[in-house]
């Protein structure tokens, strides 16, 4: 856990991005590692679909720094990532290769135990880690919501602009959870995780940036946009003020 002053990210940059941390293999997967290895807390990110983009990379940067904490962002597809192609101009090549794709990312009961095998990896590699937590981007979300029960092996965790929303994930979670959701997703399904995971006693947040594009803190962040890139700075502030309340 960190002091409160820690809580805030540098400056974001809007430019071209160079990632400050670099490669390493955790749970057989190559993994973006920045951070000091030294810290005494640690976050596992999951990307979205698009893979390992500058912005999702910036964004495990600033909560590095934030946090002063290690931060992993395993490579779980391995390359083979989403399009952008198959969302703005439907072909039928384009179709069959979104269909096969979205057949093996739909496939929940892989990633999660991929994402505990990560875990066990990264805690035996880092054993001066205390308190692990994870996050998740849209896809990656979903992943880290199945992995936030009873026998998680994370002590927080977190979806931002969450993808695949299901009311009964909400039902799973047993250690403190944020969701920070875009005016893409839901809103009644946003509605009922709030309704299961806030009220009084709860460590849990929810919250929709409402006037931001599903992806704005991801591959599809546009920091050359003023307000996208200062939604994406209040976004990773606010995921480093939760990590560093509940890590």
């Amino acid at each position: 856990m960190t002091c409160d002053a820690c809580n805030t990210i540098p400056p974001v940059t809007s430019g071209e991005y160079t990632p400050k941390g670099s490669y390493v293999t955790v749970g057989g997967l190559k993994t973006y590692i920045t951070g000091p290895s030294t810290s005494s807390i640690g976050l596992v990110g999951i990307y979205d679909v698009f893979g390992l983009a500058p912005q999702t990379l910036q964004g495990a940067d600033l909560l590095s720094t934030a946090l002063n904490a290690l931060i992993l962002v395993p490579d779980f597809l391995e390359g083979d990532v989403a399009k952008e192609s198959w969302f703005t101009g439907a072909t039928e090549e384009g179709d069959t290769a979104k269909a096969a794709f979205m057949a093996k990312a739909v496939d929940m009961d892989r990633w999660t135990r991929e994402l505990a095998e990560v875990a066990r990896d990264a805690k035996s590699k880092w054993e001066g880690v205390g308190s692990w937590g994870a996050y998740g981007l849209c896809w990656g979300g979903k992943v880290v919501v199945l992995s936030s029960g009873s026998n998680s092996p994370f002590k927080a965790s977190g979806q931002v602009h969450p993808g695949r929303l299901d009311a009964a994930d909400a039902l799973i979670v047993k250690i403190p959870h944020i969701v920070l959701a875009s005016n893409g997703e839901d809103a009644g399904m946003i509605a009922s995780y709030a309704e299961t995971l806030v009220g009084e006693g709860k460590p849990h947040v929810v919250e929709t940036y409402a006037d931001m594009h599903h992806g704005w803190m991801g591959a599809r962040a546009n920091l050359a946009n003023e307000r996208n890139l200062k939604e994406y700075e209040r976004g990773y502030n606010q995921l480093a003020a939760f990590f560093a309340k509940h890590l």
